[in-house]
């Protein structure tokens, strides 16, 4: 199945957020554009079980989550030569970017995507990070 969304030219995403609702409204909404195959994870360690196993073009993840923080999700990611070059987007419901920074230790080289997310601007976004990481 993983070859026959790349064959479509689709997008892999990788959405990791423990708000179900938000996932399963965001994943409806972006394959509505038929330019993405949404996979959805709700935990951390979930969510990197499927970024290895499934090879994103792109994750979003949630900072705020329990159990695994969105910056020990992405501490392990780096960590793993598997995982460590597939651009995450961090979705978050902190506006300010540099309260973000402050409290959940993310560097500036990571994009950010505030909530109640907008879908277009979300796609261009996604977009934008998939053309950086094709065309270094």
């Amino acid at each position: 199945m993983t070859d026959e969304y790349r064959e479509m030219n689709l997008k892999k995403v990788l959405l990791i957020d423990d708000e179900e609702f938000f996932c399963r409204a965001l994943k409806k909404n972006l394959e509505l554009k038929n330019e993405f195959q949404v996979l959805t994870a709700t935990r951390g360690d979930e969510g990197i079980r499927l970024a290895k196993a499934e090879q994103p073009d792109v994750i979003l993840l949630d900072i705020m989550m329990p159990g695994m923080s969105g910056t020990e999700v992405t501490d392990e990611l780096l960590a793993d030569p598997v995982t460590r070059s597939i651009p995450i987007i961090y979705v978050t419901a902190i506006i300010n970017e540099d309260d973000i920074k402050k409290g959940a230790g993310i560097s500036s080289g990571k994009a950010l995507i505030a909530k109640p997310v907008k879908i277009d601007e979300l796609v261009k976004k996604i977009n934008a990070v998939c053309q950086v990481v094709n065309n270094p």
